[in-house]
């Protein structure tokens, strides 16, 4: 009888403690979707994927990155919204102390809080956190791949693209002083100049496809509110789930304010004990559901013009490789071809770039998109999904394909393969069957191929429009010219 009593109190024990380190273990800056910090997530990875051996003699000719800028500030939209949220806190503690709430039931950081980018004018910039994700990243992919990297520079060799938006090119700058740094001549760490090519935002097909789309800019707008009220049910509960923890009459905009709080002071400055201490953990995966949700529609698979318009970067990254594979054949010396194309764009680059790749996918579901067969929503908490904006396009996240050169003494088989890397992490590829090193003909033949009975044109542009797509373009930029080149949207 003793020892079963014994046994019962271990067992109560233990119960306890891994009660205790289960909420310990819950972090939840890798619960932030694509507001996520790289270094929070980047070791995030499916454990039951077995990577694929390289054989040996294998050796790598060509490397593409598509990146996203590194970790920013909230835009000036964003700030102002944070702005309107520190008056409406105000209130709300005036209102409790007018219903004689207890004030003990009040966290003590709302009664006077202030944003931290209070009285802040811009925004959208990157921060030294995002300097330091690129900055790193460049060291890193030298390291893991140093016979790419061994030529002197030349911007014919390493060609390194951005977008026009000034956290972009800044990410460029700072991967390409990791990569190139100990190279060159300027200053104690002897870094070296190097070209950053940006093409403009009215005509960036390849890197801004988004907004250059006139079809997927009707899409979006039309769909924002529908993705509004599929939140609507979440905010709803967790708004009802506040008012009675707090005594605080919020509103379900006060709790959309208080999650983008929480994201920013979580990610941005490391601060965990405030806006994100209001949610639960349970509360804080729903609401990170509810951006998944959101990304999943307006820019993944819930509709397949979201990818379909990234086909001139799928075939930019085709065309990178088909040259690299001519110049080995062509036994062109050393630092006469490219050997890295370097791009770095938006979450509304990489996330299309992932679904044209078919990434985040089983199988059958791969076979639906091909097909443009619609696939369901990604599950609610506390089912499991693949599909996490924290792991798809985090800031600075990253998918890198990199093309092999493999003996091949039977003529019949494959010599060059494609690796799939996704935040530096061997992904599988559905449509090579679930590996991450596919013959380079059969990830043409059964990953681009498909997409290729659409061009951009035809997606993007009205039918009317489409013989004068250019002139239409022009005209769009003389007028968000004229308009000081504004942005309706806050952009990831």
């Amino acid at each position: 009888m003793k020892n079963r009593i014994v046994a019962l109190f271990l067992v109560i024990l233990l119960s306890a403690f891994n009660c205790f380190n289960a909420d310990e273990a819950f972090d939840v800056r890798k619960h932030l979707s694509t507001v996520s910090r790289y270094g929070a997530v980047k070791e995030i990875a499916d454990s039951n994927f077995i990577p694929s051996k390289v054989p040996d003699g294998c050796v790598p000719t060509h490397l593409n990155l598509v990146a996203r800028h590194g970790t920013r500030s909230p835009t000036k939209k964003r700030i102002r919204e944070l702005d309107n949220l520190a008056l409406r806190l105000e209130d709300l503690i005036k209102d409790a102390r007018g219903r004689n709430l207890p004030l003990e039931r009040v966290p003590s950081w709302l009664d006077g809080w202030k944003s931290p980018w209070q009285g802040r004018l811009k925004g959208g910039e990157l921060i030294t956190k995002g300097e330091e994700e690129l900055y790193d990243l460049g060291l890193k992919i030298r390291e893991k791949f140093p016979t790419l990297f061994d030529e002197e520079y030349h911007p014919n060799i390493y060609t390194i693209r951005a977008t026009q938006v000034p956290r972009a090119s800044a990410s460029a700058v700072a991967f390409g002083m990791g990569l190139f740094s100990g190279n060159g001549s300027l200053g104690p760490g002897r870094h070296r100049a190097f070209s950053v090519l940006s093409e403009s935002r009215a005509s960036d097909i390849m890197l801004r496809f988004h907004d250059c789309c006139h079809n997927y800019k009707h899409f979006r707008e039309k769909q924002e509110p529908a993705v509004g009220k599929l939140k609507e049910p979440v905010l709803d509960e967790i708004t009802s789930a506040l008012v009675g923890r707090y005594g605080l009459n919020f509103t379900r905009q006060d709790i959309s304010s208080l999650w983008f709080l929480c994201k920013q002071e979580a990610s941005l400055l490391d601060i965990t004990n405030q806006a994100c201490s209001l949610f639960g953990p349970s509360e804080i995966m729903l609401l990170e559901w509810t951006d998944d949700l959101e990304a999943y529609i307006l820019k993944g698979y819930g509709n397949s013009l979201n990818y379909r318009m990234g086909l001139p970067l799928l075939e930019d990254v085709v065309e990178s490789m088909e040259q690299a594979i001519k110049a080995e054949e062509e036994r062109r010396p050393p630092a006469s071809f490219e050997k890295a194309r370097l791009r770095f764009a938006h979450a509304e680059t990489i996330i299309p770039f992932s679904c044209l790749l078919g990434l985040f996918l089983d199988g059958s579901e791969f076979k639906k998109i091909q097909k443009e067969q619609p696939l369901q929503l990604p599950p609610k908490p506390p089912q499991k999904r693949t599909w996490r904006g924290s792991t798809l396009a985090p800031f600075a996240g990253n998918s890198m394909l990199i093309l092999y050169s493999c003996p091949a003494p039977d003529k019949s088989k494959s010599k060059h393969f494609v690796q799939m890397l996704h935040n530096e992490h061997p992904i599988p590829m559905p449509g090579c069957d679930g590996s991450d090193f596919c013959p380079f003909e059969v990830f043409k033949e059964k990953i681009v191929a498909p997409h290729q009975k659409h061009d951009y044109d035809t997606v993007c542009n009205p039918k009317q429009e489409s013989s004068s797509s250019s002139i239409y373009q022009m005209f769009r930029w003389l007028f968000s010219l004229s308009k000081g080149d504004n942005q309706p949207r806050d952009e990831f």
